[in-house]
């Protein structure tokens, strides 16, 4: 059933880093099929509140919804469910190395649920495509580039067609023109329907694909939506 709720609801949470308060008060929402930078300097928090929302860390207070599901005192067993419908796409790509290609997005699939060998080569094929790889799926990690890898890991996020996209400094370790190319994947994924909420510090890149931006500083998430953000300081 069609849904018009946002697919991230946060309502006066606070994110702890083990038990040290790194973020107040937090409020806001993100509409599905949303596009969203989040920026901030290193240890402001940024990565602390994404992992709250795919639910590494313990919210303790305040709510938050992602995608159906309430993160505060999700269950364990919920957690896996939860990452079935949000795609997470990390900075230092987490590929297994001793897989090829396929076999790394099959491994992903089996742990999600799927088990029709048939659907799995199509959505194999599918996704691979869909960020502009289609004749990697045999080789090894080693053999790609830094960018070819997460653009593996792109794919890997994609398989279970999540409402949202959380990439956290997908391009940290990317030259320039290698992160143009994975923002325009980004951008492909976002037109047809998929939410992004992706951590940089790469300020070339909102200014070249500007969109909405949440920025935290001083323990507070400021919200492009609601003030002015100035792109300016060393993030």
């Amino acid at each position: 059933m069609f849904s018009s709720d946002p697919v991230v609801r946060i309502q006066d949470a606070s994110i702890f880093q083990d038990y040290h308060s790194v973020l107040t008060d937090i409020n806001f929402n993100i509409e599905k099929g949303e596009f969203t930078f989040l920026i901030g300097r290193t240890g402001s928090g940024k990565s602390s509140l994404l992992k709250t929302l795919y639910a590494d860390l313990p919210l303790r207070l305040g709510d938050i919804s992602i995608a159906g599901f309430t993160i505060r005192g999700i269950k364990t067993h919920q957690v896996p469910l939860l990452r079935r419908k949000i795609g997470i796409v990390f900075q230092d790509f987490q590929l297994f190395p001793d897989r090829t290609v396929g076999e790394n997005l099959q491994f992903v699939m089996k742990a999600t649920g799927w088990s029709d060998s048939a659907k799995m080569k199509g959505k194999l094929a599918e996704v691979l495509m869909q960020v502009g790889l289609g004749s990697v799926e045999k080789k090894m990690p080693h053999q790609l580039s830094g960018g070819e890898q997460q653009r593996v890991v792109i794919a890997r996020a994609l398989l279970n067609e999540p409402l949202i996209l959380i990439a956290d400094e997908p391009t940290g370790n990317l030259d320039p023109e290698v992160s143009y190319g994975i923002m325009k994947i980004f951008q492909q994924i976002n037109k047809s329907g998929t939410a992004i909420l992706m951590a940089t510090h790469d300020y070339s890149l909102i200014k070249k694909y500007p969109a909405r931006i949440l920025k935290c500083e001083d323990g507070k998430v400021f919200d492009s939506n609601k003030e002015t953000i100035e792109l300016t300081g060393d993030y």
